[in-house]
C-alpha cells in the first residue's frame, strides 16, 4: 500500500485533522461572538456543521496520536471506508454550510446594504465573513484529505 501524505495514522494526517479542528473551532467562535448570529438559519446551520467537523476530526486527530505513539499500523478495508464515509459526509456538509452563509452574506452585503447601517452591524457583519473565511479553510483540509482517503480505499482493497 502507497504512503500518501495525510494517511491516517501519520504525521501528516495527524497535521491535516488538527488543522481542520482550529479552523473549525474558529469558525464556530467568531461566528458565536457576532451578535445577530441566530437570525439567519445558514449561520445556524454553518456553526451546527462546524460543531460536527471538530467532533469528527478530533476524534480521528486521537486516533492519529493513538496510532503514533504506539506505532501502530490502523489500514484495514473496513477502518479506511469508515474514515472515507466520515470524510464524505462531514465535507459536503461542511461546503453546503459554508456556501450558504456565503450566499447570504452576499446578499447581506451587496443587496440589501445591511452591513452598511451603523457601526454594530458593520462589525457584525465582519465577523460573519471571518469565520465564514475559517469554515471554507476547514473545508479545504477536509477535501484534501477525503481525496487520501478515497484512493487508499482503492489501494487497501
Amino acid at each position: 500500500m502507497k504512503e500518501l501524505f495525510g494517511s491516517p495514522g501519520r504525521k501528516s494526517g495527524l497535521i491535516l485533522r488538527i488543522g481542520q479542528c482550529v479552523f473549525a473551532a474558529a469558525s464556530i467562535g467568531v461566528m458565536a461572538s457576532a451578535s445577530g448570529f441566530s437570525t439567519s438559519t445558514a449561520f445556524c446551520y454553518l456553526i451546527a456543521s462546524m460543531g460536527l467537523q471538530v467532533l469528527w476530526s478530533l476524534g480521528l486527530a486521537c486516533l492519529d496520536i493513538h496510532a503514533l505513539r504506539l506505532n501502530k499500523d490502523i489500514y484495514n478495508h473496513i477502518v479506511v471506508s469508515l474514515f472515507v464515509v466520515g470524510d464524505w459526509v462531514t465535507a459536503t456538509l461542511s461546503l453546503a454550510a459554508a456556501s450558504s452563509s456565503a450566499g447570504v452574506m452576499l446578499l447581506f452585503t451587496k443587496d440589501t446594504n445591511l452591513c452598511s447601517l451603523d457601526l454594530q452591524t458593520r462589525f457584525s457583519c465582519r465577523m460573519f465573513q471571518i469565520s465564514i473565511a475559517f469554515a471554507f479553510a476547514s473545508w479545504f483540509l477536509l477535501a484534501v484529505s477525503s481525496y487520501i482517503m478515497f484512493w487508499l480505499v482503492a489501494s487497501v482493497s
